[in-house]
Formats: structure tokens, sequence, C-alpha cells
């Protein structure tokens, strides 16, 4: 086994051996311990990937997928179903986000679990779990085995939000499956289809529609979009997403926004797009009016919203618009904007709500009615709460400026009145952005402090810094450097742009 292959397997390797051991450990804060120790591993392992980025050499449509590393092994002979593994430029940052999420979410819990569930090494358990999904999601090269890393991630988050979540927790748990299940049914059938209709499950085959009929592509394309919409979500898919984000613990939320969203938009790239350019190509004038709906809508939305946590899922909605505007222009700019759109939105959402979450902790509230003058009694976490919403609205400089700015450029680019028209809406919306995001500071960090607020104790636990300073630091060197995400995935993009020409 070379360097690489092994790397593959312990990515996924590690986590899974870790929740088998966490479930095995007989102490609830020791099992704790094993699974933050398993999610340390996984992240270690998954950064030396970028080691095999020199082993990128050209571009071009044949094939357009060339990995790093990759294993491929057979699986199911009988099939011609392959065990196949890979990652490049579009995958990586994915990886290390998702295992540097669910290691700060794990080393969250060794200071608090939250109330009203189960253990907290059960939890951790589940976080490993649904680690393993994501992972092998980002990593599958053969679109079964990606159908079925998609689908492991189901169960045990509808179990974290169940479990753990707020007095809502079960009616929004059944609303995440019963969407994410109707989404899992369009991408069965979408795989099905694209496997009986080319021979091979294999994505590096696949990409570039090589085999796929018109007609295939254009039925293949509307189905995986619609599934991975589910998942993203696009408007107006997305009903699912507020209330799930809102009655999940902490934890839950974190990993809810950076990066189970991701793996929509990932798919969408990856797949869709991928496997069938003619069908995207066919719909990407309806991907671009649907994401800058979901701008748009919110934005608005924002505006009205009165409760911390469901002001910020739904302020989602509106920045994977973005991310979904980038993809819909097939053009390099937009595939780059969209790339380093999902790390930002990973990286500050995931901030924002571990920030949530610790003021609806101090304040046993979430309504903004009841929260003001939080900068006068916890002025650390004020202002990291205000570092966190500026990064969110997209200032120069942080993060999430750069896929954003280079949608709206990238639709402008891409020309013609339609592309033109919805650049000026997504514009707007990005004004949104400032409008309900400089609401959410002015009502919560400004004025007298509210009887909940004032309660509030000024210091910050350590465990909090611990958890927090990572995305603080991410948040600032994407912003200031956007080349640590955009340089890897520079070659892999221009091969798929040149596999939809």
């Amino acid at each position: 086994m070379t360097f690489g292959e092994f790397l593959l397997v312990a990515v996924l390797a590690v986590p899974a051996v870790g929740a088998v051991a966490v479930a095995a450990t007989p102490g609830d804060r020791a099992g704790r311990l094993v699974g933050t120790v398993a999610a340390a591993l996984t992240l270690l392992a998954s950064l030396p990937l970028f080691a095999g980025a020199d082993g990128w050499v050209g571009h071009g449509p044949a094939p357009a997928v060339r990995p790093w590393y990759e294993l491929d092994l057979p699986w199911v002979p009988g099939l011609n179903l392959r065990f196949h593994l890979g990652v490049d430029g579009i995958s990586w940052p994915l990886v290390v986000l998702t295992a540097l999420l669910t290691l700060l979410c794990c080393g969250y819990t060794l200071w608090r679990v939250p109330e009203g569930g189960g253990s907290g090494r059960a939890l951790v358990a589940l976080l490993l779990v649904v680690e393993v999904g994501i992972l092998g999601t980002f990593l599958a090269l053969d679109l079964v085995l990606f159908f079925l890393f998609f689908e492991v991630v189901l169960l045990p988050m509808y179990a974290v939000i169940a479990g753990w979540g707020g007095d809502d927790r079960r009616r929004a748990a059944r609303k995440f499956v019963l969407y994410t299940l109707f989404g899992s049914v369009l991408l069965l059938v979408g795989v099905y289809l694209v496997v009986a209709a080319a021979g091979t499950a294999d994505l590096v085959a696949l990409t570039g529609g090589s085999g796929l009929s018109r007609g295939t592509q254009l039925a293949a394309f509307t189905l995986l979009a619609l599934a991975f919409a589910v998942k993203s979500p696009l408007w107006p898919l997305h009903s699912w997403l507020p209330d799930a984000h809102t009655q999940a613990p902490t934890v839950g939320s974190v990993i809810l926004a950076g990066v189970l969203l991701k793996m929509g938009t990932y798919g969408l790239i990856r797949v869709a797009v991928g496997v069938a350019p003619e069908g995207a190509r066919w719909a990407a004038p309806v991907l671009g009016v649907l994401a800058v709906a979901a701008i748009l809508v919110g934005g608005l939305v924002c505006l009205a919203q009165d409760e911390l946590k469901r002001l910020i899922a739904y302020s989602s909605v509106g920045h994977m618009g973005f991310v979904l505007l980038g993809i819909a222009t097939l053009t390099t700019t937009g595939l780059q904007a969209a790339l380093i759109g999902n790390i930002a939105h990973g990286v500050i959402t995931g901030l924002l709500f571990f920030l949530a979450g610790a003021i609806k902790d101090r304040t046993r509230t979430g309504a903004l009615a009841e929260l003001s003058g939080l900068r006068e009694s916890a002025p650390r976490l004020a202002g990291l709460l205000g570092f966190a919403a500026i990064a969110s609205l997209g200032l120069p400089g942080l993060a999430g400026f750069w896929g954003e700015a280079f949608a709206v450029v990238a639709a402008v680019r891409r020309g013609g009145p339609l592309w033109t028209t919805l650049a000026v809406l997504a514009a707007l919306g990005g004004a949104l952005a400032a409008a309900y995001l400089l609401r959410l500071l002015r009502q919560v960090t400004h004025g007298r402090p509210s009887p909940a607020v004032g309660r509030v104790a000024p210091g910050l636990a350590g465990a909090e810094l611990t958890a927090w300073a990572p995305l603080v630091l991410l948040a600032l060197a994407v912003g200031l450097a956007p080349g640590l995400v955009l340089s890897y995935a520079s070659g892999p993009v221009a091969a798929l742009v040149g596999a939809l020409r």
C-alpha cells in the first residue's frame, strides 16, 4: 500500500474505529476523550493529502478527474463496482474542513454536553459516524459508493437532533429525515439511470458525459440536481433547514451548517455537472434564477426573524445561494467562487453557531427581543459575535468576501441580459445580508443589558476559546490569502470546465 492509499484508508477508518471504541468505553467522559482523540487523528491524516498535489500534470477532458492519490479495489465484481477513493483540489479543502469541525465539536463536548439527551459518549460516537459519511462522500470516485456514503449521514444526524436538541426536536428531526429521504430517492434513481446507460459507475470515466446521450444527460441532471438541491439547500426545498438548525444542539448545528450542506454543493459540482454537462448547460439559467431567489428570500426572511439561531439558519440559505449562482455560471471563475464560498461558509457559520449556542446557554433564550447589551456584560463574547457577523456579511479581507463577490463577477462575465440581471439582484442580496447582520448586532450587543443578558458572566471558558480560535484564524487566513483554497483547486476546476465544452 502506498503512502497516499494509506492516508485515504486512514481518513475513513480512524473515525469509524473511533466510533466503535467510544461505544465500547465504559466511562462517559473517557468515551468523549477517546472520540476526541480519534477526531484529532483523522485531521492529522487528512492534512498530508495535499502532498500529492505535485502529481497534477496539465488538465483537459481526458480524463477531467485526476486524483492526487487514489485507491481502487474490487468491491462487487459481479456488478462491476469498485471501492474507488480519491482526492484532488476540489475535495481536499472540504475533507480538512470536515475533520477540523468534527474535532472542534468532539472537543467541545469534553466541556459541555447538551442537556435533555443521552450520554455525551453516545453523542460523540454519532458525530464520528456522521464524519465517516461526509468524508466518504467527498472521497468516493464510484457513483454507487458515493450514494452509500451520502446516505450514511442520515440516521446518525437524525439521532443527534432528536436526542440532544431543543423542545421541538423530534418534529424538526422528522422533517429533516423526510426531506432528505425525498432527495435520496431522486439521487438513487439518477445514479441508476447513469450507471445503466453508461455501463460503469466510475466517476473518473463518467466525467464529461462520456457514453451518455443528450436525453439521458438531461434526465440525469434533473434528478441529481433536485437531490442535491434538497441537501444544499436550494430554495424552495430549504424549509427543513431552519427547524433543524434551531432545534439541533450546538455541535449538531455546527456540523449541519459547516459541512453537511456542502455535500449538496459538492455533489452538484462533482456528480451532476461533471457527469451530465449537457444537462448542466440546459438547466443553468434555471439554477441561476433559483440561486438568486434563495439569496433574496433568505435575506428578506432574516430581516423579519426574531430568534438568534433561526436567523443564522436562514442566512445559510442566502449564502449557499451565492455558491449555487457560481456553479450555475459553469465558468472557471464561478466554480472557484463556489468552492471558496463553501469553505468560507463552513468556517464562519460554524463559528456563528458556536457563539449562538454560547449565548443561549448563558441566557436561556434565543429571542432577540430578550437579548440586548451583550457588550456591557460580556464584551469578549460580543466582540467575537461582531467579528463573525462582519465576516458573514462579506467584509473584504475576511473569508466571506471572495465567494460572494466573485459569484457576482462570474455572472457578469457570463454576459447577456439574464445573467447581468441576476448579478445585480445577487449584489442587492449582499446588501440585505449586511442589513440583517447589522440589525442582529444592534439588537444583541448594543443598548442596556436585558435581564437575561445582565446575568451573563464576562469571562469565556478555555474550552470555548480553544474551539473558536481556529475558526477565527481561518476566517482571517482565507480572507487575506484565498490562494490557500484556490491554488489547489485551479487545476481540477480548469479540467472540469474543459470537460464541459
